[in-house]
């Protein structure tokens, strides 16, 4: 598994390096060996933000946590991704196709530039939108932890966007 670590607002020391090794290094029995796992360490004021994003096989798992402390955020998002990936295993193993996620993932973009006074677009994402069925975007939607999902539907090509519902059901738009 490669693992690569950053820092926002920090300096990510070889001490702190080393203990995300160690730990996100538990989690190398769930993927492939060439899977990609970045690690985003930030704090703003007094909140210590830890981000893990996996990406195997086009499948985009995300965990972020904030506490008190580096330490603990670590562990609790490390635990969140491990939850995760142990309750979608069996779907995974039974729902996904080898084909179904061969394009590059989720680029995210931001821009810095924004006003106070009248609402900016302040976030752009770009992602390539892959040919799935309805379940397999409802797994994906809830594997990312999103309220909705764009994906291109395999049954007549078009652009779908699947959505939660507050009463926890979910809703389908397809073009007309």
């Amino acid at each position: 598994m490669n693992i690569n670590i950053s820092g926002k607002n920090i300096n990510v020391s070889n001490y702190l390096r080393d203990i995300v090794n160690k730990k996100a290094g538990k989690l190398e029995r769930y993927f492939k060996p060439d899977t990609e796992m970045q690690v985003t360490l930030s704090i703003e004021k007094s909140r210590h933000i830890a981000e893990v994003t996996i990406v195997c096989d086009g499948v985009v798992l995300r965990g972020e946590e904030a506490t008190g402390d580096m330490y603990s955020s670590i562990d609790a998002v490390l635990k969140k991704l491990e939850r995760q990936m142990r309750k979608h295993r069996t779907k995974l193993e039974r729902r996904l196709h080898e084909s179904a996620f061969d394009e590059e993932t989720v680029y995210d973009y931001y821009e810095d530039d924004f006003e106070e006074d009248e609402p900016q677009l302040v976030r752009k994402k770009k992602f390539a939108l892959r040919p799935m069925d309805v379940e397999d975007a409802i797994m994906q939607m809830d594997l990312l932890g999103h309220n909705f999902f764009v994906f291109r539907n395999m049954h007549n090509n078009e652009v779908n966007v699947l959505y939660k519902r507050t009463d926890g059901n979910y809703g389908l738009i397809e073009p007309q």
